[in-house]
């Protein structure tokens, strides 16, 4: 998570100043209180033992010791305890941003508590234990309600608050310290139990509104209420209802609700990610990321909104949050942008629209990608896999949409301080790919073979390399002397060579990251912890050994800001991951009410009923409810609660209008609306954050930055409808290269019918003509199916024989029939990810998918427990009817042909137009 500078533009709103973009991510992020030096000091050795637990937790070092091996489920108790303690240390009741949050919450905690204690008067002849449960549990709440009837300090912690702090953190710690207990009478909870879960559910949405405002805590509230409120809802939303006792213990005293995947997610790996980014901001990564950015792209048209969003899509690889990704980029990159002709409004839209992608970025995602691995039960790098090219043509597309901007406006980019021929550059670029791509499959094919060579030793080798590499680059970085990003005084630009060259020693950690997740397969805790003890070794190096190299003096106090630099890095990760840990502890509620009350089948029926079966609109509806579900919540916490609700309505009901939808589209399907709240007025965060640095109306910002996003909104149609977008099915080098170019052209042509601008101004036919171009382009199965269809059935006694013919990664395509446990009747089509190539009895199994022959009739006689085939749906007994296999048609890419065609015809239009339009203007000028 990238953090915020220390200085950025003031902006005013009405009569009285805001804070600066930079205070208000920090704010945002790591809370507004600034108490004294003995507070300040112990959150500072909290947040610093909270990420020296997390980095234990995930090293194999107890593995290796035998001793100090913390179970996960006590791991998570240990991670939510340490966040809502710094909640109530570092936020305030109420921010200085959340002024108007005050009457609301006293309202909300005032009825809630004495509704508490009404039910506890009610109880307390009838039932004296569940009176006591009631009574304490709505004492807590009414004390929450004090610190709206004065004035919240933000210079030191009150008392209430370090009572809050301490109740939170046991209440969170109950799992640990008491499992063995609570262990041997599962499901029997005791009025101690009930008052430290409700307690513990009181404190965490309390927390979860001061660290993330209102939005996220009301939508656990009502969930919470639905659990309890079943038996008086309409008809189509009613069920049976829960009593306190069952829905306390499925909240907090098991796995399936607060501490459920999703903290385990949060725990197991988001955290190390987290403190990977904070750790590479700290040593200079950040900056040298924007230093790059400008020098390759400042000189071009617009060149400083370019550099804006190559900036934000190199720092969103690792960062977890859109809004310090936008002030971290945007701080200096908005100015500038304004200099060169943006408007603030513009400029602050550009800014947003790209640091809110860089939530699509792998390898990170806004910590989605790791949730994806338990929601879809794929792994880690098929999720990277399935994501990179959507992310990548949105971003190249995001570039093209600034460079129809800077023609529309006549922009020009910075001055370079040295000009250089087109030709010398373009040798420079292409020398330095070819150079690239020798050393990556150098690096690739040498390490293979020490691996095969060395075998057990092999570890040792490659690790003495990785330094030997480190030091080589940080010598090489030492040639260049420090400098400046860019003369802002002058608007003169850096020269590329020296600014490259000046940090590539901070590639090395993520090439490590990948490395580990990628070639050596690696799960993305131990990954990241490697890559983390690297980013370590960096900061506590680096500095003595460029003194040492630039021949200077005063390595001991080098050493000495790099274990000071190593220190506020661990700390800025552990604040960073509060807002994640109560985000995602929070979410959790949601997610046990949908496990006990069945609304995830209601929300199917809803959008069914509410589409009339037109698949269409119902993509467009679940679209619709996802933004609205996501208003005002992190990434996390919004893609957590779209998943669980939306994701599944998706699959079913496009099962039933036969169009097969692989998990992992509907899942990136919901997180790619999830993440455009973030853009969305009148809630969107980080439209807020750049309106603040432009110094520009916020929802005019929001709405702008909407416009250029409509990319973003149109991708996820697009690859549900055409899944080779996502690398689904593709057999071939030709057939991917292909399909990239294909969406990469579809994706350009989109975003000129949407910006009104190719050569020049567009007409409207020629806008409608692009758009239809654009759309054969992304999906020319379309046209292809309306003349054959796509698949064919055969019997269901070739199931295990066609499975065994899919290449390795691919699905399995059948339909199947039979009962669920509501007594419906369900005929419906799915995709099953059958991984690994193998025999085709094996992949099933594997897949979680057993079947049973008897003629030619061919039943599911098992589905195994989280596997593929369970989350898609299947139950054991029912009747597979047919398989679907591919169709011999021609290929549908022979409709870009066509296509193109139209394109050049608008294209030649254009060019005449443009023509024209310039022969006319010097005729002007000689007149």
């Amino acid at each position: 998570m990238a953090h915020a500078p220390d200085k950025a533009p003031v902006v005013s709103a009405g009569a009285a100043p805001a804070p600066g973009a930079a205070q208000m991510a920090a704010t945002m992020e790591m809370g507004a209180r600034d108490p004294g030096r003995l507070t300040r000091g112990l959150i500072y050795a909290t947040a610093l033992a909270w990420s020296l637990f997390q980095v234990w937790i995930a090293s194999p070092f107890g593995y290796w010791i035998g001793a100090f091996v913390i179970p996960e489920t006590q791991a998570r108790a240990i991670h939510l305890a340490f966040g809502v303690f710094l909640a109530y240390l570092a936020f305030p009741a109420f921010s200085p941003l959340a002024r108007g949050h005050r009457p609301l919450a006293r309202v909300f905690y005032i009825v809630f508590g004495l509704g508490l204690l009404s039910l506890a008067a009610y109880n307390h002849l009838s039932e004296l234990p569940r009176a006591g449960v009631f009574a304490l549990i709505g004492g807590v709440v009414l004390a929450m309600a004090w610190p709206s009837l004065r004035p919240c300090p933000v210079t030191r912690v009150p008392a209430l608050d370090w009572i809050f702090a301490a109740l939170a953190a046991f209440c969170a710690a109950y799992l640990y310290l008491f499992h063995q207990e609570l262990a041997q009478r599962p499901g029997r909870a005791t009025p101690t139990d009930l008052v430290v879960a409700g307690v513990g559910m009181a404190l965490l949405l309390e927390a979860t509104r001061r660290v993330l405002g209102p939005a996220l805590m009301i939508i656990a509230g009502v969930f919470l209420f639905y659990t309890f409120a079943g038996p008086w809802m309409p008809e189509l939303l009613a069920h049976r209802g829960a009593s306190f006792g069952r829905a306390m213990s499925q909240q907090w005293l098991s796995n399936e609700g607060v501490f459920g995947i999703a903290l385990g997610v949060s725990t197991s790996f988001v955290f190390l990610f987290v403190l990977f980014g904070a750790l590479l901001e700290r040593a200079g990564a950040g900056g040298y990321f924007i230093r790059v950015a400008f020098a390759l792209l400042g000189h071009l048209r617009g060149g400083p909104a370019k550099a804006a969003v190559v900036a934000s899509g190199l720092t969103g690889v690792v960062s977890g949050s859109s809004i310090a990704n936008v002030v971290t980029t945007g701080t200096f990159t908005v100015p500038l942008m304004k200099r060169v002709g943006l408007s603030g409004q513009k400029a602050g839209a550009v800014e947003v629209a790209s640091s809110v992608n860089g939530q699509l970025m792998p390898p990170v995602m806004g910590a989605a990608a790791f949730l994806m691995v338990e929601y879809v039960g794929i792994p880690y790098v098929e999720v990277i896999r399935h994501a990179f090219l959507p992310a990548v043509i949105a971003y190249i597309a995001l570039l093209y949409i600034v460079h129809l901007e800077a023609m529309k406006l006549g922009l020009e980019g910075l001055p370079r301080s040295r000009i250089v021929p087109v030709w010398h550059r373009l040798l420079g670029f292409a020398l330095t790919v070819s150079g690239l791509l020798i050393l990556a499959g150098g690096v690739y094919y040498g390490l293979g073979w020490i691996k095969g060579v060395a075998g057990d030793a092999s570890p040792w080798i490659i690790g003495v390399l990785v330094l030997a590499a480190y030091g080589l680059l940080l010598w090489f970085s030492s040639r260049v002397p420090e400098s400046h990003m860019v003369d802002e005084e002058h608007l003169v630009l850096p020269e590329p060579r020296p600014t490259i060259q000046s940090g590539l020693h901070f590639l090395l950690p993520v090439v490590v990251l990948v490395w580990c997740l990628v070639v050596e397969r690696l799960s993305p805790g131990l990954s990241a912890f490697w890559a983390v003890m690297f980013m370590v070794f960096i900061l506590l190096t680096q500095r003595p050994l460029l003194c040492l190299c630039r021949g200077q003096t005063g390595q001991g106090r080098a050493v000495l800001r790099g274990v000071k630099e190593l220190g506020d890095g661990m700390v800025q990760g552990a604040r960073n991951m509060v807002g994640i840990a109560v985000a995602t502890a929070a979410a959790g509620i949601i997610v046990g009410t949908v496990g006990m009350t069945g609304i995830g089948l209601v929300m199917t029926d809803l959008v069914e009923l509410l589409s009339g079966g037109n698949l269409l609109l119902m993509l467009l509806l679940t679209a619709l409810i996802c933004l609205v579900l996501g208003l005002g919540l992190p990434t996390t916490a919004n893609y957590i609660i779209v998943a669980t609700l939306m994701a599944p309505v998706i699959v079913d009901l496009a099962a039933q209008n036969n169009l097969l939808i692989p998990l992992i589209a509907a899942h990136l399907f919901v997180f790619y609306f999830g993440i455009m709240a973030d853009v969305t007025p009148p809630v969107g965060l980080a439209s807020f954050a750049a309106a603040a640095v432009a110094r520009a109306d916020p929802i005019r910002t929001g709405v702008q930055a909407f416009w250029y996003s409509l990319r973003t909104v149109a991708l996820p149609f697009f690859f549900v409808f055409n899944t080779q977008l996502l690398l689904i099915g593709i057999t071939s080098a030709w057939q991917l290269l292909l399909t990239f170019f294909g969406a990469l052209t579809g994706m350009l042509v989109f975003a000129a019918a949407t910006q009104g601008w190719f050569l020049t101004r567009s007409r409207w036919h020629e806008s409608a003509l692009l758009l239809g171009v654009a759309f054969t382009l992304f999906v020319p199965g379309f046209w292809m199916d309306r003349i054959h269809p796509p698949l064919q059935t055969v019997e269901p006694a070739r199931l295990q024989q066609v499975a065994e013919a899919t290449p390795a990664g691919g699905h399995l395509r059948f339909t199947l029939e039979g009962m669920d446990l509501e007594g419906r009747e369900i005929a419906r089509a799915v995709m099953l990810p059958l991984g690994d190539a193998g025999a085709g009895a094996e992949r099933l199994t594997r897949a979680g998918l057993g079947t049973l022959a008897l003629g030619d009739q061919v039943s599911v006689s098992f589905v195994s427990f989280g596997s593929p085939a369970e989350r898609l749906g299947i139950e054991s007994g029912w009747r597979i009817t047919g398989v679907l296999v591919p169709a011999d048609r021609p290929a549908p890419e022979w409709f870009y042909l066509p296509a193109l065609g139209v394109l050049g015809v608008i294209w030649l239009l254009q060019r005449r137009r443009l023509g024209l339009a310039r022969e006319g203007k010097g005729v002007r000028r000689q007149g």
